[in-house]
């Protein structure tokens, strides 16, 4: 038995499940879970569109968090069905499993399930309004958890991620830093980059306390675009700032549309008396001293 503490509240977790076990936030998660001894699932070894092996797999543990998802978003525009099966139906057959033995479930959603239109940071009881089959189907995502064990559940939203594992902006950002002379970024998107060890952290926070029911927005605080963290990641590697060159959405053509606001409001975390996030700009100083300054030391910028 293990005992987690978060602000003075106590929580016990015999048994905790972490699905999507290889993708990058789920990596960062059994790394802050470890006390809880967490169960890793990847997809191979657990398939969350069939029914009868989530059913026999997840019945038996305490708290499930479901990293699992469908993430390739303009794929997603060309392949629906596999895009709604693991994002709409896959949480569908979780939360209907866990709802039998009342186990608490924490499901990872995103910003896409918004528009994009809005000028403010948009609160966790917003109106969804998804703009891409991708953001439709974790919309429906949501729904599903909430239909079936919304009692026991609670669904985190988070967006613009990087993290150690896996591929990101930042990563990719210094990796072309390194071999080319100028990069076209576009500068009307904004959003909050957010390190998938500060998701994590939060996730733990639920946990120890309880997993209150509900929507909580786990995205670092403030707001920039990929223009100017861009800028900042070349200022960081010592590299000249201006050969990051201004662009526009339109004039990269993609399949998918993109919210063009992504900058999440996060009450649910004081009025649940854990934490807020902290600011972008704080997670990325230590997240570069942590695994991104270690990329600009392969080689030297042009």
């Amino acid at each position: 038995m293990v005992v987690g503490a978060t602000e003075g509240t106590r929580r016990v977790v015999t048994t905790l499940a972490v699905l999507g076990a290889k993708g990058m936030l789920a990596q960062d998660v059994l790394k802050v879970l470890k006390i809880y001894e967490p169960t890793p699932f990847s997809r191979s070894e657990l398939d969350v569109t069939n029914y009868v092996a989530v059913a026999e797999t997840l019945g038996k543990f305490d708290v499930v968090v479901n990293c699992a998802a469908y993430t390739r978003v303009d794929d997603a525009e060309s392949s629906p069905e596999l895009a709604f099966a693991v994002n709409s139906e896959g949480p569908r057959n979780i939360a209907r499993t866990l709802a039998k033995s009342n186990t608490k479930l924490i499901h990872i959603s995103t910003d896409y399930v918004f528009d994009g239109k809005a000028t403010v940071p948009y609160p966790e009881d917003h109106a969804t309004n998804p703009v891409s089959v991708y953001g439709a189907s974790k919309q429906q995502g949501e729904i599903a958890v909430m239909e079936e064990n919304g009692a026991h559940s609670a669904i985190v939203r988070t967006s613009w991620l990087y993290g150690e594992n896996g591929s990101s902006f930042p990563r990719t950002i210094l990796r072309a830093g390194l071999t080319r002379e100028t990069l076209d970024v576009v500068d009307d998107q904004h959003g909050q980059p957010t390190w998938t060890m500060d998701v994590a952290h939060h996730i733990r926070d639920l946990i120890d306390a309880g997993i209150p029911q509900g929507l909580f927005h786990a995205t670092n605080s403030g707001q920039t675009t990929w223009f100017d963290l861009a800028q900042t990641l070349f200022r960081k590697a010592g590299w000249d700032d201006n050969r990051i060159r201004r662009a526009n959405s339109a004039d990269f053509a993609r399949p998918a549309a993109r919210p063009a606001f992504s900058v999440l409001g996060h009450d649910s975390w004081s009025q649940s008396s854990l934490p807020s996030p902290r600011p972008w700009d704080h997670a990325l100083d230590e997240a570069w001293n942590s695994f991104l300054s270690p990329l600009v030391a392969q080689g030297d910028s042009p």
